[in-house]
């Protein structure tokens, strides 16, 4: 079975992605990812199951989970590769404007150097390249002990902390 880094901890991935149906298809059973424009197109069928996730292109809008994030079992966002950013904006609209406050898991070209900024984004959930020392990927959380910015993991900047 895959891993996956959940909560700074590496752990099984019961989950199987499914990134292409065929028209008129059913979702496969047991516990999946599937596209979210297909979960829309058959959200009667499948809301009341409650082991079917969903997964955002970069290139399809944030707001198409709108109305099905709190139905899901959880929401990851696909990184095409690794200089794809949108990924980024989408997991800040998740957690600060829809109050998502599920699994958020980044899926697709996730490397090690992009762990640390994706979880100050609001990712808490990673699904690394095949290729990646999972292990060592946990490393990269600890990439910078402090971030100037303010961002989801910590809304104070850090010149706040220097004024007292």
């Amino acid at each position: 079975m895959p891993k996956l880094i959940k909560n700074r901890a590496i752990v099984e991935d019961d989950f199987v992605l499914v990134t292409t149906i065929e028209e008129g298809a059913d979702a496969p059973e047991g516990n999946v990812i599937l596209p979210v424009q297909y979960y829309l197109d058959n959200r009667d069928a499948l809301a009341s199951r409650d082991n079917v996730a969903v997964w955002l292109e970069s290139d399809q809008p944030a707001e198409l989970l709108n109305d099905i994030h709190q139905e899901v079992a959880f929401i990851a966002v696909n990184f095409p590769k690794f200089a794809d950013g949108r990924g980024y904006s989408y997991a800040r609209l998740i957690r600060e404007r829809m109050n998502y406050t599920g699994e958020l898991r980044a899926i697709g070209d996730v490397l090690l150097d992009q762990l640390h900024f994706m979880a100050r984004c609001g990712f808490d959930s990673f699904a690394v390249r095949e290729d990646t020392d999972i292990e060592e990927a946990l490393t990269g959380f600890e990439a910078f002990r402090y971030s100037y910015q303010a961002a989801n993991d910590n809304p104070s900047p850090l010149f706040r902390k220097r004024l007292g």
